[in-house]
């Protein structure tokens, strides 16, 4: 067992797989030298060379045209978009090329290329630097979405993402990446996509995932001192959804509320919603409710805490939905 922040299990989870297989490479913006601009791949490309850590130009269309090439060719490209909002100049190649070529070669080649994506607020940057776009990548047939929340799970998590034969979408909630937690370097690592109950609890439920599941439990703590038991699912899983995991929690507690920095409009929320409604309708005590970032474009860093989800926001949606 070991202690360590996110950024470094990230770290050792690359180096992991880089030592496992020959196969895997790094490439992206300021990934070699400066080890990228978290230092999550600091030290790599001292270790493993310029060949298989690679400082590509400005370019992420590139980037990831690159890694369609490279995929077809045997090797498992991981690609690091730099920030959240960078990686709309990538989007025709992910959704038109990663996500379909299995599919268009019917199943003879594979797409094992992994993306890496810094994405959420709270550290104080601009539009670009702080966004969610985790839904448009959810969308999207043909590709796997997940995102992380700890340590624990930000090690085990990237390391079956590059051992998959599909494409990954995978999301980095930045303003966890100094949060220290164990890590079980030994650990049978559960599935990729099955979501996790993270608190127990019988008078609601809160889904949350990445960021937003260490805000979530904030206002489990909270509500706890109030009498009312709230059970946290950390979703970990965008694409596909286990939805079996709500539903069981929701027909337990009969009240849900999904909370994530993303605007609610169109957002993961709205689909659990619906997946919710559809399949435990009867157990449902109270309308689901959801939690998120206004519908705007992110905010200057002077106001971003306001924008961003908080506990107040998610115990006023809990407190409705318990007055039902």
């Amino acid at each position: 067992m070991s202690t360590m922040s996110m950024a470094a299990a990230l770290n050792a989870a690359l180096r992991n797989r880089m030592e496992a297989d020959p196969k895997v490479l790094v490439m992206g913006l300021d990934v070699g030298k400066l080890g990228g601009v978290f230092r999550i791949t600091d030290g790599l490309q001292k270790d493993f060379g310029e060949d298989r850590v690679i400082d590509a130009p400005l370019g992420e269309s590139g980037i990831l045209g690159s890694a369609v090439g490279l995929a077809i060719r045997g090797y498992r490209p991981v690609c690091e978009i730099q920030f959240d909002g960078f990686v709309y100049p990538a989007f025709d190649q992910i959704v038109c090329q990663v996500a379909k070529f299995h599919n268009r070669s019917l199943g003879q080649v594979k797409m094992p290329i992994t993306v890496r994506i810094p994405y959420g607020g709270g550290i104080g940057a601009v539009e670009h630097h702080s966004e969610s776009p985790e839904a448009y990548f959810a969308h999207t047939a043909g590709l796997k979405v997940v995102t992380c929340s700890n340590p624990s799970d930000a090690y085990w998590m990237l390391r079956q993402s590059i051992q998959s034969d599909d494409p990954v979408i995978f999301f980095e909630p930045k303003r966890r990446y100094w949060a220290k937690g164990d890590v079980d370097l030994d650990a049978v690592p559960a599935p990729l996509h099955k979501a996790h109950v993270v608190r127990p609890g019988r008078d609601a439920t809160l889904v949350a995932y990445g960021p937003m599941v260490a805000t979530a439990l904030d206002a489990a703590r909270a509500a706890a001192e109030d009498g009312s038991e709230l059970e946290v699912i950390d979703l970990r899983s965008l694409s596909p959804l286990d939805t079996d995991t709500v539903v069981q929690s929701v027909q337990k507690t009969g009240r849900l509320v999904v909370v994530h920095e993303a605007s609610v409009t169109l957002g993961m929320g709205a689909e659990i919603a619906a997946r919710v409604q559809e399949r435990a309708f009867y157990a449902l005590e109270a309308p689901v409710l959801r939690v998120g970032g206004f519908d705007t474009p992110y905010p200057a860093s002077r106001v971003e805490e306001e924008w961003l989800p908080d506990v107040d926001r998610i115990l006023d949606a809990v407190d409705r939905s318990l007055a039902y």
